[in-house]
């Protein structure tokens, strides 16, 4: 039987969304999440230890991110997105085989390079398969839906993760991290991928970087969408990392913190699926959501309560839906063959912001409680609904 003109795109649209959320599920669902900052903290770490190894994983992806978003316009971005998640657990056997500073700084090596090889690959296969289709349109709710996806693998593992740890300890929960990346890979074999690569040339990747970066110097509306990235992503993408120190922070039994951390994530989990409906944002709707999850953070982060990690929960929830707008915004400035370039270098712009945040909650977490660095670290949202305001009036008057 011969399938109807629209059944042929609903079924390639249903492959491809049903294998991203397989996918982004997969990738997040790792049990060492909730337990890792522990892990180095019961190694005999240092807080000045610690920041450093998250700083190494960001230098990692700061290095990497631009190459490797120009070499996925150049070759088979499906075939990045399954090598990466095998290097990620090799890193993760190494943490868990032989914990130890240098095996903990070479498994950020090796992760900050599979999530490098997915960054901007991913979107850019899931934006250009869509357009195939002739279903663009779609990128928002289907993205929003794939960051669902993903923290409900995170929420999953925050839930697995403290039962596996009290039967096995960290080799169990690093095991059954080790299965997930494999699994991940596995998925990511069935991405469909119709994009007409071009021929490749020794120096095709950076052929594409340059025209890449010549659209952004001579676009200023592609400009301030990349800039807007690491503004909304950078800060709270670090404070992601510092979570189970401040949820222990407030005094609960280590064994509840991954259940604590869990209630962030749903929070987000949640926030994620309003990307479609949110899409209508405006600018001004869009600093009012920074300017609330800045507000929500502070006081949460300050309260040091059970009560306030709810909010917290709520600010990370308001800052996963702007940064799904926000890459939004991006992938329909940029034109197919340069997409995951550009991606990728609003991706090195969010990890340099990623490496500085780092530092700067090193340096204030000698002194201050991890809820004060937390409160203190929400001024940057306002400082960006600011701009936005700013420039939405700017461009306002005649």
């Amino acid at each position: 039987m011969t399938l109807s003109p629209a059944r042929v795109p609903a079924t390639g649209v249903r492959r491809l969304t049903t294998t991203l959320y397989g996918y982004a599920f997969l990738d997040d669902f790792v049990l060492l999440y909730p337990v890792y900052a522990l892990l180095f903290a019961d190694t005999g770490l240092s807080l000045w230890q610690i920041s450093s190894l998250f700083a190494l994983w960001s230098v990692t992806g700061v290095l990497l991110e631009v190459p490797s978003g120009a070499w996925a316009d150049a070759v088979s971005r499906r075939r990045l997105l399954w090598i990466g998640p095998l290097l990620t657990a090799a890193g993760f056997a190494l943490w868990v085989a032989v914990p130890s500073y240098g095996a903990f700084a070479a498994g950020f090596v090796l992760w900050g390079a599979g999530g490098a090889l997915g960054s901007g690959a991913l979107e850019a296969l899931v934006y250009d398969e869509l357009d195939h289709l002739g279903a663009a349109g779609r990128y928002a709710r289907v993205m929003g839906r794939a960051r669902a996806a993903r923290l409900t693998g995170t929420v999953a593992s925050l839930g697995l993760a403290g039962p596996v740890f009290a039967q096995g300890g960290y080799a169990a929960v690093g095991a059954a991290s080790i299965m997930a990346c494999g699994l991940t890979a596995l998925t990511a074999t069935r991405f469909p991928e119709h994009r007409t690569r071009p021929e490749t040339s020794g120096d095709r990747w950076a052929a594409t970087l340059r025209t890449g970066l010549a659209q952004v110097r001579g676009d200023r509306a592609v400009r301030g969408a990349l800039l807007l990235v690491p503004a909304v992503a950078a800060v709270w993408g670090a404070l992601d990392e510092y979570t189970p120190l401040l949820v222990r922070d407030i005094g609960v039994a280590e064994a509840t913190v991954p259940y604590l951390v869990m209630l962030i994530w749903a929070g987000v989990t949640a926030g994620s699926l309003l990307a479609g409906p949110a899409e209508r944002l405006g600018t001004a709707g869009f600093a009012a959501l920074l300017a609330g999850g800045a507000l929500a953070l502070a006081v949460g982060a300050a309260s040091r309560s059970p009560t306030g990690i709810a909010l917290v929960g709520l600010a990370f929830a308001a800052f996963q839906l702007a940064e799904v707008l926000a890459d939004v915004r991006l992938q329909h400035r940029i034109d197919e063959s340069r997409r995951a370039t550009l991606t990728s270098v609003a991706s090195l712009g969010t990890e340099l912001a990623t490496v500085a945040t780092f530092g700067v909650y090193a340096l204030l977490g000698t002194r201050l409680a991890h809820g004060t660095v937390f409160a203190v670290l929400a001024v940057p949202y306002l400082v960006t609904a600011l701009a936005l305001v700013r420039t939405r009036a700017a461009r306002a008057r005649p």
